[in-house]
């Protein structure tokens, strides 16, 4: 799975929803009983494979080029086989198709080593010292022998068609320097990580690398209609929710990573900013608004399993809790020693003012639900950050404000929640208004303001949680029926979520254990996906997942701190 030149443009190769059409880049070892183990290397996504078989030992260099800071990203994709002992015969296959398999490009041939594949407005440079051959007029193949002591090189850059007879020439010691530059600018990026947690630390790096380097806008996943149960639940995560960006701001923020959780906050305060009433949930990792949801027929899907779907129909779908999102992340901003300007300050002021005239309205909640809207007590309690939050601002910054209303409707909208979104009959808070059951945005309340962690209601929220919604040690979002085809599998955003909650409240035994289950679900590289199924023991939904990941240092985080 490869999209250039961004994480939410057409795949280059897309095996992965379409074996037989989709397009793929295949190198491996012509030898059937060869094994192989793969980790990256220490402080970068740079993915090392070591093959073996016999006596013979290849290791196998897989990376995303990253240039140093201040340095336009070259899109460029690299892979080198480097021979340790003996030798070991590989074969290599490139089948590019662009726009998510519907384009079958021309490829042609530059120079000995050099090809290029076009179609439509894409355009891909291929560059390899293994020799291939031009099979069908669309796919490359090749056989080399990887001995001891040398290389075999594979680099595949993005390019626009019109440029690319413009592409400077590539030598076996330029692609060589790559992988030399792109480790050492790994190293340097990380050493800002404030935590010596090997987990930790895997999670920011994922996290980096799916933020948009020219914007600073992060996407949810890198993948698209990967299902959520075996039935179905396909959607697709290459953009950028409002949501996150709290979630990114506070976590990141709390590992030394403020510079990146700032500049996630800017990416959504100017993508969303204007006036309330444009106001969208999620955006183009470059801040386009029209990522529209369509489903294209022409890919079977991962297994079979349909449709895929690219963009995303929740562009429209009226959620409360974004005017919270985005006075909070002004919020935190000030608490860092910033003050919002005229101009924020004038949308913040719109922002506050729609959750004061809106928070009555039901709306679709955190898990942009499709049924009918409900008055979901996590979106309420956002729309109390957001006046809480706003008040302040105005109080501390010497803002103007309609301040008399703001308070009014807070107290309003406290007095609703206490009344209509809490339980006296079990003492827990409740998903919606009127309902006696919970779900998992409840672990969020205290992260909102709303109530503290320990509070005695908070306590038996997160007892309820644990209970009403265990997955075999992980949590799963509700327990209602969203008209969503299959069952999905444990949410483990909500795992860690139930983490941070349990080591908030002084119960660190109980969270550690909550801990080390949602742990094992990461992969042999420490990747975590949205769901996991714990019959089967497989990862579900897209991946690697940003919520996951980011949800993972805020609970080491609060772990560590319950420690001291």
């Amino acid at each position: 799975w490869c999209c250039l030149p961004r994480i939410d443009a057409g795949s280059s190769f897309g095996r992965l929803l379409d074996w037989d059409n989709a397009g793929h880049c295949t190198f491996g070892p012509t030898a059937a009983k060869a094994t192989s183990a793969r980790r990256y290397l220490d402080d970068t996504l740079v993915l090392c494979t070591d093959v073996t078989r016999g006596g013979a030992h290849v290791r196998v260099y897989d990376f995303m080029v990253m240039p140093g800071e201040g340095v336009e990203v070259p899109h460029e994709l690299v892979r080198i086989a480097e021979g340790v002992t003996g030798e070991m015969t590989f074969a290599l296959e490139l089948e590019p198709r662009f726009d998510y398999g519907t384009v079958a490009p021309w490829v042609r041939r530059h120079s000995p080593d050099t090809w290029s594949a076009t179609g439509g407005d894409d355009a891909m440079l291929i560059w390899s010292d293994v020799e291939l051959e031009l099979i069908d007029q669309h796919r490359l193949a090749g056989r080399c022998t990887v001995r001891a002591g040398e290389r075999k090189r594979l680099l595949l850059g993005h390019s626009a068609p019109e440029d690319l007879d413009d592409k400077p020439a590539w030598t076996p010691e330029r692609c060589d320097a790559r992988l030399k530059q792109t480790i050492a600018n790994w190293r340097r990026w990380a050493k800002r990580i404030d935590s010596e947690d090997v987990g930790v630390r895997r999670s920011v790096l994922v996290l980096h690398a799916l933020t948009n380097a020219r914007t600073g806008g992060m996407a949810a996943a890198a993948t698209t209609s990967l299902p959520e149960s075996a039935r179905g639940r396909t959607w697709d995560y290459r953009y950028c929710w409002i949501r996150d960006s709290t979630f990114a701001t506070r976590a990141l923020a709390e590992v030394g990573c403020g510079e990146e959780a700032d500049a996630f906050r800017r990416f959504i305060q100017r993508s969303s900013a204007g006036t309330a009433e444009d106001l969208q949930i999620v955006y183009g990792v470059r801040g386009a608004r029209r990522i529209g949801e369509q489903e294209l027929p022409e890919l079977e899907g991962w297994r079979g399993i349909g449709p895929v779907r690219v963009g995303n129909s929740a562009t429209g779908q009226f959620q409360l809790d974004a005017y919270g999102e985005l006075v909070n992340l002004a919020w935190r901003w000030h608490e860092r020693g910033n003050s919002p300007d005229d101009d924020l300050w004038r949308f913040l002021v719109t922002l506050v003012d729609h959750a004061a005239e809106r928070w009555r309205e039901p709306d679709r909640g955190i898990w942009e639900w499709r049924p009918r809207p409900r008055h979901w007590v996590h979106s309420k309690a956002l729309c109390w950050t957001a006046l809480d939050r706003g008040l302040r601002l105005a109080e501390e910054c010497m803002r103007k404000a309609p301040v008399t209303r703001w308070r009014k409707e807070r107290s309003a909208l406290k007095r609703a929640i206490e009344r209509e979104g809490y339980d006296r009959k079990s003492g827990t808070f409740v998903q919606w208004f009127g309902s006696a059951k919970v779900d998992a945005s409840l672990l969020q309340l205290p992260v909102t303001g709303f109530v503290d962690w320990d509070d005695e209601r908070m306590v038996r929220t997160a007892d309820a949680v644990r209970e009403q919604l265990d997955d075999r040690g992980l949590i799963r979002r509700h327990a209602d029926n969203d008209g969503q085809p299959g069952r999905e599998g444990a949410f483990l955003a909500c795992s860690f979520w139930l983490v941070e909650c349990l080591a908030r409240q002084a119960r660190g035994a109980d969270a550690r254990e909550v801990f080390d289950v949602a742990m094992a679900t990461a992969n042999d590289l420490g990747l975590f996906s949205e769901e996991f199924d714990t019959r089967s023991g497989e990862m579900m939904g897209n991946f690697p997942q940003a919520l996951t990941h980011l949800s993972h240092v805020a609970a080491a985080h609060a772990l560590e701190e319950s420690d001291l």
